[in-house]
């Protein structure tokens, strides 16, 4: 059995999706100062790092992080590679999927340069509006990008987060791929117990069959 860290590391200075908070962390009790133990705050959005979005996160009335099914966060899944040159991720990709797949991860060029550097990028590669559509008609329950957010919409009417949310699939981004090979793994995803969250990090894992 291997197990794959798909997670990204949550650290002070961290890169975050642009307007959301950063990750800041400071001492309150310190073994070098003399206190009996070490002890650190940190801050941090609800959507740092590897993260999962519930349908509270767009969807008036909908279920907080801490209503999720963890059914849905674990079991079976498929890694798809997406063609790097690609600069989103379209109808045609979802074909290469699986029939009867319910959870769906994608890996993109975004992995590629997340592993490159830590600074965040803009022209990051999202999913489509027709992509999501696709991957509901297959049934899919759970979906999972490499970039800080699944979709990239400068008109912010986020049609990709309300399909999806909205159908009761789950969103996982901010995943790290590039060490993950195209194929089946059984996916380990357990999201902060935040009542009444609108997103939770997570740590998650991909165990190899």
């Amino acid at each position: 059995m291997r197990i794959l860290d798909v997670s990204m590391p949550i650290s002070a200075g961290m890169p975050t999706f642009p307007g959301d908070p950063g990750v800041t962390v400071r001492p309150a009790r310190q073994l070098a100062g003399g206190d009996p133990y070490n002890l650190s705050v940190w801050s941090f959005g609800s959507h740092a790092g590897t993260h999962v979005d519930p349908p509270l996160h767009f969807l008036p009335g909908g279920a907080p992080a801490d209503q999720l099914d963890l059914a849905v966060l674990n079991g079976p899944c498929v890694v798809v590679v997406v063609d790097p040159a690609r600069p989103r991720i379209g109808r045609d990709d979802v074909a290469r999927v699986p029939v009867g797949a319910t959870r769906v991860l994608f890996r993109t060029a975004n992995s590629v340069r997340w592993a490159r550097s830590e600074a965040f990028f803009g022209d990051y590669v999202a999913l489509a509006p027709d992509a999501a559509d696709a991957l509901l008609d297959r049934g899919v329950k759970l979906v999972g990008i490499d970039s800080l957010s699944v979709e990239s919409d400068p008109a912010e009417k986020y049609p990709v987060h309300h399909a999806l949310l909205g159908a009761g699939t789950v969103i996982l981004e901010g995943l790290r791929l590039d060490l993950a090979e195209p194929g089946p793994y059984n996916l380990r995803c357990l999201p902060l117990r935040l009542v009444g969250g609108d997103g939770a990090p997570c740590r998650a894992v991909l165990v190899a069959p």
